[in-house]
C-alpha cells in the first residue's frame, strides 16, 4: 500500500479501536489483539462501513519457542471497496485457546484446523476442530520449530509380516549421540 492510504487506514482503525496496539511493518499495518478481545475487534473490522474488512484473506499459526508466549495467529484481512489491507496478530501461551473466528468467515474453517493440526494451536467454538493433514493418532505438530527433521516413526510396508508397520526412527549422526525416540 502507499503511505497515503497506509496513513488512512490507520486513522481510520485508531478511531475505532484506539487503545490496541499498532505497528508498520514494510508497507502493512499490523494490529495486535488479545484472546479476550479477538471476537469483538474482528467484529468491528469486518462491520464498520469505515473499514469494511468483509474478507479473510489468511490465517496462520507460527511458533516461537524462545517468546513466552510462543504461539502465535495471523490474520490477514481485506477490504475490497477501500482496497486496504490489515494484518491481526494474537499471541498465546503453550495450551491457551483463541476463539473461532469461523462465525465471523466460514473460511476461517479449514484455515483453524490447519493451524491447530500442524502447529497446535486450540480454538475454542470451532464447529469441526480435528486434524485435517496429518493422521488423528499423529504425534506433534511438525510445524513447530522443535519438532524433528524427519519425524519420530517411519512407516514402511514389511513384506514379511505382510502389513504397515510403524517404528521409532533412529538416526547414525557422525561424531555424535544417535537420535532416538521412543513411541
Amino acid at each position: 500500500m502507499t503511505p497515503e492510504t497506509l496513513d488512512t487506514l490507520e486513522a481510520a482503525v485508531t478511531e475505532r479501536l484506539p487503545d490496541l496496539p499498532r505497528e508498520r511493518i514494510g508497507d502493512a499495518l499490523v494490529v495486535r489483539v488479545t484472546p479476550e478481545n479477538l471476537i469483538a475487534v474482528m467484529t468491528v473490522l469486518r462491520d464498520d462501513p469505515a473499514l469494511n474488512f468483509h474478507q479473510m484473506i489468511d490465517l496462520a499459526g507460527v511458533h516461537y519457542p524462545e517468546r513466552d508466549k510462543p504461539l502465535e495467529v495471523v490474520y490477514q484481512l481485506l477490504s475490497v471497496y477501500k482496497n486496504h489491507r490489515l494484518r491481526i496478530k494474537c499471541a498465546l501461551a503453550e495450551g491457551e485457546a483463541i476463539p473461532s473466528v469461523t462465525p465471523l468467515w466460514s473460511c476461517a474453517d479449514w484455515y483453524e484446523r490447519e493451524a491447530y493440526d500442524l502447529v497446535g494451536i486450540l480454538f475454542s467454538g470451532h464447529p469441526d476442530l480435528r486434524r485435517i493433514l496429518n493422521e488423528y493418532d499423529f504425534d506433534g505438530h511438525p510445524l513447530r520449530k522443535d519438532f524433528p527433521v524427519t519425524g519420530r516413526i517411519e512407516v514402511r510396508y514389511d513384506e514379511t509380516l505382510g502389513r504397515i508397520v510403524r517404528e521409532p526412527i533412529s538416526l547414525e549422526r557422525g561424531n555424535r549421540e544417535p537420535y532416538r525416540h521412543t513411541l
